[in-house]
């Protein structure tokens, strides 16, 4: 049986911006692009949680919501160095780590822990040593898979250890409310709430012939996870083929501007991981998925490559005038880079350049 750890860090951009500033701590903290500029929520602290902020969300929603918030640019180096110490601490344990981003990562401990409570306690202390290194909490969940892990460390957050072992995940499932299923995306629980499917005990009642045809592949894979069923490895990081980010909207988009606001957001998140794996790409791509389930993309080649998130964004914008987006709603958004190079390379052909002329 294997052990699975997954980390997940505590409101992190936020939480590092209440720690670097102590006058913040307590208050609601919303990090993200200002409002007056259009910007999109990238993440908030759990005081600004309680007045329902949420990341994705335009800024000037969330000001809204929370008129004492105050607002802070992003500072992507500096979380990034966080992340690496953060890092550091995961390889001090194991080296079978998949990192999923900045601020989060499966650990597989299979071979260093005998039992799943062995596991938590190795959990348990990883929590300590990144709060040692950081001043940051991080939630942690322990399981026999990906999915188990995960929803573990959803459960009790902030700065939470859950452990979900064969005996009690069967109970833990049934109880489990739909739109707690990790995988299960807001227009998804819509649906299966439209035909009384409310917590895990519910989802098991539907044949994966009914699941197919809701959700196409991904019903298969929710007629597994309700049954605590996951098989898929701990991918360990190598040269990436692409860089992409998606994200599924919470009720189906009709309006190019909050489209094109939502692909400049991002095409920054792109550009964050495509910076931290050093690759720059010379092609983007946008991907929509439309009401009716129909998935299309476009792309298109960009000289020089690049890892630039405005560019990346500006790009992607571009390329919705070459779908229906403007004729037909969205129920998913999505921007990436491909045909990548190592960064390196790109700067060393700019730096000689010059010199040969």
């Amino acid at each position: 049986m294997r052990k699975i750890i997954h980390i997940d860090m505590d409101a992190f951009f936020a939480s590092v911006e209440q720690r670097d500033r102590p006058e913040l701590q307590g208050k609601p903290v919303i990090v993200g692009g200002a409002p007056q500029r259009r910007g999109v929520v990238s993440t908030c602290s759990y005081e600004a949680r309680k007045f329902g902020v949420h990341s994705a969300m335009p800024s000037s929603t969330a000001l809204r919501l929370c008129p004492q918030a105050v607002f802070i640019e992003p500072d992507h180096r500096r979380y990034q160095r966080v992340s690496e110490l953060i890092r550091q601490e995961f390889f001090k344990l194991t080296d079978l780590v998949e990192p999923m981003s900045i601020d989060e990562a499966y650990l597989d401990v299979s071979n260093c822990c005998k039992t799943l409570q062995d596991a938590e306690e190795k959990a348990r202390k990883l929590q300590c040593s990144i709060f040692e290194r950081t001043g940051l909490t991080a939630s942690a969940g322990v399981s026999f898979n990906k999915f188990l892990a995960k929803t573990a460390s959803d459960f009790k957050k902030p700065a939470g250890l859950t452990l979900i072992t064969p005996q009690n995940a069967g109970f833990f499932l049934d109880e489990l409310p739909i739109e707690k299923f990790y995988g299960i995306g807001k227009v998804g629980v819509n649906k299966l709430h439209a035909i009384n499917v409310r917590c895990g005990r519910d989802l098991k009642q539907l044949s994966p012939a009914l699941l197919k045809a809701l959700f196409g592949k991904a019903g298969i894979f929710y007629y597994g996870i309700v049954r605590g069923v996951d098989d898929r490895p701990i991918e360990l990081e190598g040269d990436p083929k692409s860089i992409s980010r998606e994200l599924t909207l919470a009720k189906d988009c009709s309006d190019l501007r909050e489209m094109r606001i939502l692909l400049r957001m991002l095409g920054r998140k792109v550009a964050r991981r495509a910076k931290c794996k050093g690759f720059v790409g010379g092609s983007v791509t946008v991907k929509l998925k439309y009401s009716d389930f129909q998935t299309v993309t476009r792309s298109i080649a960009v000289d020089p490559p690049t890892a630039d998130g405005p560019e990346i964004g500006r790009i992607a914008v571009s390329l919705l005038e070459r779908t229906d987006a403007a004729k037909k709603p969205i129920r998913l958004i999505g921007t990436g880079i491909s045909q990548l190079s190592p960064a390196g390379e790109l700067s060393d052909i700019q730096l000689k350049l010059p010199l040969d002329c």
